[in-house]
């Protein structure tokens, strides 16, 4: 269903809010990049910020309920209108809320200045208002069967709550940080398993003919059910020891799975294409990290847990947020849809250089001081290259 093409913008503000990816992704890569380039001497101990948050906690709020949140959004406000055939939201709307987006991150930022409550209650307005966005547009449609992503976003809002009262009661914020963890892990596992293959299928009938990719089928619905499951019982983990057992044997099923399933889509032969390539790559660190976690929970491994949930979040959120970002602004600007040589060197390569860093740095934390160091400057690198390679898309009307 295509959707009513909105007004054509006139002014430079009216390009830049004329389609959710343009703000938010943008800012969203430069908010990911300063986000690490001032933790890592942070949490080693070089300096300071005003925030009342702990190092480790304002780290888990700006990936969790700060970058991507705003990713989910510039992808949902530009696929939504697909889904629906309704208007894209686009001039003061699509500012307001991404000014709310960026008040959260400032009140974060400032929060020991005005108040941990006060900063709370801007920082958690966003998901909701996003929320409510996106089931305004699929009830009108009668989109039923997108009802589920709106889910997520309410389970991201509650986890972010969540995270508020833990970190105010117990100076941390352990259940909460794996429940956001889980349901954006969830929503890769859901929206992955319907573009990668898709996409994949797309780029092999005119360049490698063959068997095409497997679609989203009650296989796949069987492995996301399982993977919840595994996901529930790792959250609950922190406040019953009673889930590591179970919980590490279903983690262990469902990374299996979910690289079976990944096998389906016959990611070995997209290697002509790194646009393609990247998003078999990112999905990888998904069944990767059910597997460390899965052995860490059954060995009760620190460092293994720390990979597992570092493969994860580097790993899969980030390679997959900069795989999709990329690849929705080459298509939504008009330029083909092929990495050139500085997208893969700068950015797909970085990225995933980066995520193995930290997860070695976790496996291994004698190492520590070398590693992290150098996985925070390699993301720092692969997001900057997205500023400062797509920003210019991103500023300028589609070329037609």
């Amino acid at each position: 269903m295509a959707p009513r093409p909105a007004d054509p913008p006139s002014t430079f503000l009216g390009t830049f809010f004329s389609g959710g990816f343009r703000p938010f992704f943008l800012f969203s890569a430069l908010h990911a990049a300063i986000m690490i380039a001032l933790w890592v001497p942070w949490f080693l101990g070089f300096i300071g910020i005003p925030t009342a948050f702990s190092p480790t906690a304002w780290h888990q709020h700006e990936l969790l309920f700060g970058y991507v949140p705003a990713v989910i959004a510039g992808f949902l406000l530009t696929a939504v209108p697909n889904w629906t055939g309704r208007r894209p939201l686009s001039g003061w709307p699509l500012a307001s809320l991404f000014g709310l987006w960026l008040a959260g991150r400032l009140a974060v930022g400032v929060s020991e200045q005005i108040g941990f409550p006060a900063a709370c209650v801007v920082a958690g307005l966003f998901l909701p208002v996003l929320a409510v966005l996106v089931l305004r547009e699929l009830v009108a449609a009668r989109n039923v069967r997108n009802y589920k992503v709106v889910a997520v976003l309410g389970l991201l809002a509650a986890a972010q709550v969540f995270f508020f009262y833990e970190f105010d009661r117990f100076g941390r914020s352990d259940a909460s940080g794996r429940l956001a963890i889980s349901a954006i892990i969830l929503l890769i596992g859901v929206i992955g398993g319907r573009i990668i293959p898709a996409f994949t299928g797309n780029w092999l009938k005119q360049n490698n003919p063959g068997p095409s990719p497997a679609p989203f089928s009650r296989f796949d619905l069987m492995v996301m059910v399982l993977s919840g499951a595994a996901l529930a019982l790792w959250t609950l983990e922190p406040r019953t020891e009673l889930a590591a057992p179970a919980g590490g044997v279903l983690c262990l099923a469902a990374g299996a799975l979910q690289f079976l399933r990944q096998l389906r889509w016959t990611p070995h032969r997209t290697l002509g294409e790194p646009l393609v390539t990247v998003l078999h790559a990112a999905f990888l660190f998904l069944p990767a990290g059910f597997l460390l976690t899965g052995a860490a929970q059954l060995m009760d491994d620190p460092g293994l847990r720390s990979a597992g949930v570092h493969a994860w979040t580097v790993g899969g959120i980030g390679t997959m947020t900069l795989a999709v970002m990329t690849r929705a602004t080459r298509g939504h600007s008009g330029k083909p849809l092929h990495a050139p040589a500085s997208t893969v060197w700068c950015i797909y390569v970085t990225i995933i250089f980066a995520s193995l860093a930290r997860i070695a740095a976790a496996i291994w934390p004698q190492y520590t001081m070398q590693l992290l160091p150098t996985a925070g400057l390699a993301w720092v690198v692969a997001f900057l290259s997205f500023v400062f390679l797509y920003a210019p898309l991103l500023l300028r009307p589609r070329r037609h």
